[in-house]
């Protein structure tokens, strides 16, 4: 792949792929497309706290987010040492190595980079709190990646903004316009922007400018970084200002020295690409993210890449410490529709089956996962998670030893309560009633539905027993797998079995603001004879 560097006055360096991922280099002036739509009006936000969301105040006017830092290495820092950081260089050298014997593409590039920080903003900045995006977009490919990002960020369910200034007339961006433009995302002029960027917007996305951009900052870029540094503090009243998150490198830093006067963008989010620049060592925000899950091992070992693990499927990860959280100011405004009593199902069985029909359609993870809480003869409580494995009219089904605490507890007081919590959903169902085992043949048949390793774990595991060390479950499995070979039957040990919750309350919690929740109860009463389900709204 061509360096295109020397001409980045005249073009783009769009090819420098890791300025695809990394963020790349500003270019072209040309003139931007007028066929923007005009800015529409935006409600002043009325959040009422000001804080991160992470629960910590934001820095008052005395703090490194409001008054300039000088020096490479301040005391503000943040670099960590477990962590490699590239030079400029480094960065273009992984970048042609990226596109051209490894066989990446642009294209294919910016899409994960775009990716990883709409991945990364939603990991810190919640829906409920920060909806309204500005995509501030230079006309390289740091511009392309914030693009893709608003596009992820709009699927999301975020409101995003794009303003573009410097369009680069080729394909692979006008493609990304035109992607924004069919999902109805605005774009808006820079002249329709508000002077103070925080009446309208809860995040501001900095993708100006990538790791080979030099020199000084040209309208209308310059005034652009300038609202982005004055967006803390508005006449000096501290408030919730926009989120400044920046794309590999925060606009008019240098690749490696950073903020060099200690006048430039202050972000709250810093998300690297491929891997950290060096001038990532003077990031004193809150949040670090590493982006880009693509690195093969060849260039890892080259370049002695120390990066940390992606957790599970993540497309980003956490540099370094999460910052300091004031555990009393962490909260949810929760917005839900109306759970009203003229809108449930007379019957609770057929409410729940319900909710949780939702749960799984929204792609929550186990969400039979259920609390159970018991309480031995003295009442005296413990809670642990378990899995609901089944449920009817007859009530809600569990597995597990019967040597077990809980297994002692139910012995001694046959009660018992549940709770479901579906976070993305705003809800939770209580339930509570009288618990019995289950009959042997139907612990029976689901001993026998489970995968062959569970079968033996549940024989290995003396549920709530001391031991010594993992090493004694490892050794007790390894002669169960020899023992019953592939195929032979694995007999259901007698001290393993399921309980039968049968219900004779249930409480539906919707979230709502201002902690107004709504909780409708069902409970049992008797009427000419017979049992009946009444529902009562609570209190929140």
């Amino acid at each position: 792949m061509l360096s295109l560097r020397s001409k980045a006055r005249d073009m783009p360096s769009h090819l420098l792929l890791l300025s695809t991922l990394l963020t790349p280099p500003l270019s072209s002036s040309r003139n931007p497309s007028r066929s923007t739509p005009r800015r529409r009006q935006f409600a002043t936000s009325s959040f009422p706290s000001p804080l991160w969301l992470t629960g910590k105040q934001r820095s008052p006017p005395h703090s490194p987010y409001s008054s300039p830092y000088r020096g490479l290495y301040s005391q503000g820092e943040m670099g960590d040492d477990s962590v490699s950081y590239l030079l400029q260089k480094e960065a273009a050298e992984v970048d042609e190595i990226l596109m051209g014997p490894l066989g990446f593409s642009v294209d294919q590039l910016m899409e994960l980079a775009g990716l990883s920080v709409a991945t990364s903003i939603a990991e810190v900045y919640k829906l409920s709190e920060y909806r309204r995006v500005l995509a501030i977009c230079g006309p390289g490919n740091n511009g392309g990646d914030g693009l893709v990002a608003a596009r992820h960020l709009h699927h999301f369910g975020y409101e995003p903004f794009i303003c573009y200034p410097k369009r680069t007339p080729k394909t692979l961006y006008s493609g990304l316009v035109t992607q924004l433009q069919s999902l109805s995302i605005p774009f808006l002029p820079v002249e329709d922007l508000p002077q103070n960027l925080s009446d309208d917007f809860d995040i501001i996305i900095d993708a100006m400018f990538g790791f080979s951009f030099h020199g000084t900052p040209r309208p209308p870029f310059d005034d652009l970084i300038e609202r982005l540094v004055s967006v803390k503090f508005i006449d000096n009243e501290p408030k919730r200002s926009p989120a400044v998150v920046s794309v590999d490198i925060p606009s008019g830093w240098h690749v490696e020295e950073g903020d060099i006067n200690g006048e430039g963008i202050k972000p709250d989010m810093l998300i690297s690409l491929t891997a950290p620049k060096l001038c990532a060592k003077k990031f004193i925000g809150p949040h670090h993210f590493l982006g880009g899950r693509f690195v093969p091992p060849s260039i890892v070992e080259k370049y002695g890449l120390r990066l940390p693990p992606y957790p599970g499927t993540s497309m980003c990860v956490r540099i370094g410490k999460p910052p300091f959280v004031d555990i009393s100011a962490l909260r949810e405004n929760y917005v839900s529709p109306e759970l009203s009593k003229d809108q449930v199902m007379a019957d609770p069985m057929d409410q729940f089956h319900k909710w949780f029909d939702e749960a799984v359609s929204a792609g929550m993870r186990e969400p039979n996962a259920m609390a159970l809480t018991t309480a031995d003869k003295e009442g005296k409580p413990s809670s642990r998670m378990v899995l609901l494995k089944g449920v009817d009219k007859q009530g809600f089904v569990w597995y597990t030893n019967y040597g077990s605490r809980k297994g002692h507890e139910l012995s001694e007081n046959p009660h018992a309560s549940l709770l479901f919590y579906w976070n993305s959903l705003n809800r939770q169902v209580r339930v509570e009633g009288s618990v019995e085992k289950v009959s042997d043949e139907e612990s029976e048949r689901y001993f026998h539905s489970r995968p062959r390793g569970s079968q033996l774990g549940a024989i290995v595991s003396k549920q709530s027993s001391v031991l010594t060390g993992r090493h004694v479950l490892h050794q007790a499995y390894k002669e169960l797998e020899e023992k019953y070979s592939e195929g032979s039957l694995i007999p259901k040990p007698d001290y393993w079995g399921g309980y039968r919750l049968t219900p004779a309350r249930f409480e539906f919690w919707q979230g709502q603001p201002s902690r107004l929740h709504d909780r409708l109860q069902y409970s049992l009463r008797e009427v000419d004879g017979r049992q009946i389900w009444h529902i009562e709204r609570l209190a929140p």
